[in-house]
């Protein structure tokens, strides 16, 4: 039998709460308390005397054998909508809590906001877990996220505990991607130095390319062969532009002595759009492309070379060379003898990040003006960053340590 409407009590751990249908209803009926509230539900409650006369009116009751703490937490945030944990109760308790009555993405909405790179706050520092240099982190969908670490990645949870890592004996892992919240995909390399990539490959001996593989049936679907004049085969950053239903493929300094950008058309097997810095006068100044980026309307690549300034090729026009943008002398702030790392770029929600030392630069708006700047005390230089889940996970060389950084809740008015 469901709750009609009126008043609800529930004694949980020999503790009595009593609140409304009203307040239930804001869990969901996916939940275990708002499923109380569908006709279907087949335990019957105890009904408490409605204060005596004989008049009726009692109020269901349910006994619960769980935390009465926890409870008290995830109630008053059904009722207000804040999430308001007192200091004795550990966090991960009332996630395991969360996590019996349905209630566990109510309480990570609660913890931050939806992704806004100006109002990100430092919210965690982890540790690494095992000596040497990481050399990819990747988040995941659902706020946790992964890194790649020698011939391993270690995997964490939204709730960033460590989960069981995944052990390449024989490999170095080169780097990662979240296929959804449950996969990963692994590009690794031999020790010996041989690359083993997870799509540009070789068919057969001395042709390569663009490989395409089924995702359940593991099969190779299809093939672009590369073009002359087109370095496919040592592409080093893909990136599926939805809208324009192409793939951005780049080969980056300093895997090669020249840069290739291109965007291919699998449907007519056609190169669209290409650039290259093959065949540029050398000098002194060359600026070379280290990271590629497509922008989120999918008109323009962003770019930036050794020297930390950002760049723009249009995908609409085949003339032409990089539109550059130097904003070295105002951001550059290396510390002497520290271990310096490539810059990296990414898009999300209409800004622009770019890493560069130990800081995170966030750009917004179509000029893509600088509007703030990520930073921490310590760690050393930021290797790489990843941007997903309404987080943002930036990669320290030192120790291996990362930062987790979200966007507060808004407040409840």
């Amino acid at each position: 039998m469901g709750l009609g409407g009126g008043r609800v009590r529930f004694n949980v751990g020999g503790q009595v709460f009593e609140t409304t249908t009203t307040t239930l209803a804001n869990a969901g009926r996916d939940s275990m308390l708002g499923a109380l509230l569908d006709s279907s539900w087949n335990l019957a409650p105890t009904i408490s005397g409605g204060g005596g006369g004989g008049g009726g009116g009692g109020v269901a009751e349910y006994f619960i054998d769980r935390n009465p703490a926890c409870f008290a937490v995830l109630l008053d945030l059904l009722r207000t909508g804040s999430l308001h944990v007192p200091p004795q109760l550990p966090e991960k308790l009332l996630y395991r809590e969360a996590l019996y009555y349905g209630l566990l993405d109510h309480v990570r909405a609660a913890r931050w906001g939806a992704f806004d790179g100006d109002r990100l706050l430092l919210a965690a520092s982890v540790p690494g877990r095992a000596p040497g240099d990481g050399t990819a982190i990747r988040a995941a969908p659902d706020g946790g996220c992964c890194v790649a670490h020698g011939g391993a990645v270690h995997v964490y949870n939204w709730m960033l505990d460590e989960r069981r890592p995944v052990s390449l004996d024989h490999s170095q892992v080169n780097d990662v991607a979240y296929l959804d919240e449950g996969t990963l995909l692994i590009a690794a390399r031999e020790r010996l130095g041989s690359m083993m990539e997870a799509w540009p490959c070789s068919p057969r001996f001395n042709e390569y390319g663009i490989g395409v593989w089924d995702r359940a049936s593991g099969e190779q679907a299809d093939f672009f062969y590369e073009p002359p004049g087109c370095a496919l085969g040592d592409a080093d950053k893909l990136q599926w532009l939805d809208a324009t239903n192409a793939l951005m493929v780049a080969t980056l300094f300093p895997k090669t002595d020249n840069c290739f950008i291109g965007l291919l058309d699998f449907r007519q097997k056609n190169v669209v759009w290409s650039w290259s810095d093959a065949g540029t006068a050398a000098s002194l100044d060359d600026k070379r492309v280290l990271h590629a980026i497509a922008m989120e309307d999918e008109r323009s690549v962003c770019v930036i070379n050794q020297y930390d300034d950002l760049g723009f090729l249009d995908f609409r026009s085949n003339a032409g060379g990089v539109r550059w943008s130097s904003r070295s002398k105002l951001m550059n702030r290396k510390v002497p003898g520290e271990e310096s790392c490539y810059p990296k770029l990414s898009t999300h929600g209409g800004q622009l990040f770019s890493s560069m030392n130990d800081s995170i630069s966030v750009f917004s708006g179509p000029e893509c003006v600088l509007t703030s700047t990520l930073r921490r005390s310590n760690g050393g230089a930021i290797c790489d960053f990843s941007i997903g889940g309404d987080r943002l996970f930036a990669l320290h060389n030192e120790e291996n340590v990362f930062d987790v950084w979200e966007t507060p809740p808004p407040p409840i008015i």
